[in-house]
This record gives C-alpha cells, structure tokens and sequence, in this order.
C-alpha cells in the first residue's frame, strides 16, 4: 500500500511561481501513475496533471497547459509539480494520486480511477 505526502503548498502572489513534491512510500513507486488534482472551496475536486509510471506520458488540464509541468524521479519516489504563472484561480488544496499501471489521458484524468490519495497541500495564489 502505498503513502503519499505532498509538500511545497504555499502563499503567492500572482505570476509567481510554485513547485509542489509528493513523496511515495513502498518499494513499487515505478509501477503506479502519477495524477494531481485540486479542490477549491465549494467546488469540486478537478484534474490538474498526471503522469504514466514510465514517465513517457504526461498530460494536462486545459487551464494549466503551458503554465505547470509534471515530472517524477523513480529513484526518490518522488513525482513534481511545477506551477508557473499561478493566478488567483489558481488557488486550492493540491492533491497527489497513485494508480497501479495507470495509463492513458481520460483513464488518468479520472479521480475516481485512483488507488491512493495524499492528504493535500493548500496554494493560495493573491492578487
């Protein structure tokens, strides 16, 4: 069973820039996709990033495209993301997800798909 933490949440002023970690536990960090969603208050959890257990895909939200960038290090169980141009829209509680061998961009984009969910960490983007 797999453990995963973010960090890196934090206060910023808009145009500034964020980069999130989400650290993973257990020994078969390589074998799961990588997925990050947000929840804003009042609003549903929603898609933001996610990567296949190789790396060789990543995909996006339309509203991130350009500005974050999702990447993992198998060798520090460790999967990123870099948020560039935040805005206040921007802002929300980050959750990093895993899915054992995950794969493709609508199965990866679906919360309800993944196996297990770290506890969050708030990004607060000012204006």
């Amino acid at each position: 069973q797999a453990q995963l933490v973010e960090s890196g949440g934090g206060l910023v002023q808009a145009g500034g820039s964020l980069r999130l970690s989400c650290a993973a536990s257990g020994r078969t960090f390589n074998q799961y996709a990588m997925g990050w969603f947000r929840q804003a208050p009042g609003k549903v959890r929603e898609f933001v990033a996610a990567i296949t257990w190789t790396g060789g895909s990543t995909y996006y939200a339309d509203s991130v495209k350009g500005r974050f960038a999702i990447s993992r290090d198998n060798t520090k169980n460790t999967v990123y993301l870099q948020m560039n141009s935040l805005n206040p829209e921007d802002t929300a509680v980050y959750y990093c997800a895993a899915d054992r061998f995950g794969n493709g961009e609508q199965y990866l984009a679906s919360a309800g798909n993944y196996d297990f969910w770290g506890q969050g960490t708030q990004v607060t983007v000012s204006s």
